[in-house]
């Protein structure tokens, strides 16, 4: 993944552990107050939060544990690899875009980030730019042209 992904899951642990977890916690605590758990409607989906939470902390220490960090900054060359920004150029409607290579935890398409496990990524593997690359997505088959590669 990349360091920005990185920083992103240390920050959202950070966040779960620090504000999350004494919160629920304390929401646990008012609801007992109240009594009779077995209709405790509060303490029940508190309960489902704190078992959401740990659960989400769980799985962001282990990602972390087992992230192999790449500084983009340090890579070079002219073949798409993992971490490369690419502008592509739709060839039916000449209409440009631009998408870095991410792990699959960073992956948002809607800003640029496009997981290394998408077809997308996967045609765009090992090309230069000025190569035609065609992918069969959900939306049907798409054809584009590399314009851009660089590391950022």
């Amino acid at each position: 993944m990349t360091f920005a992904g990185y920083t992103r899951l240390q920050e959202e642990l950070k966040h779960l552990k620090v504000i999350e977890r004494p919160a629920v916690i304390k929401a646990i605590a008012e609801a007992r107050e109240h009594g009779d758990l077995s209709e405790n409607a509060e303490y029940h989906a508190a309960r489902e939060r704190q078992s959401f939470i740990e659960g989400r902390v769980m799985e962001l220490e282990d990602k972390i544990s087992r992230a192999e960090v790449i500084d983009v900054s340090k890579l070079t060359g002219n073949a798409v690899k993992f971490g490369a920004t690419i502008r592509l150029a739709d060839e039916d409607t000449d209409e440009e875009s631009t998408y870095q290579i991410v792990g699959a935890d960073e992956s948002d398409i809607k800003n640029g980030f496009l997981s290394i496990t998408s077809p997308l990524a996967r045609a765009l593997i090992g090309k230069h730019v000025g190569d035609n690359v065609e992918v069969t997505t959900p939306g049907g088959s798409k054809s584009y042209e590399i314009v851009e590669i660089a590391f950022r």
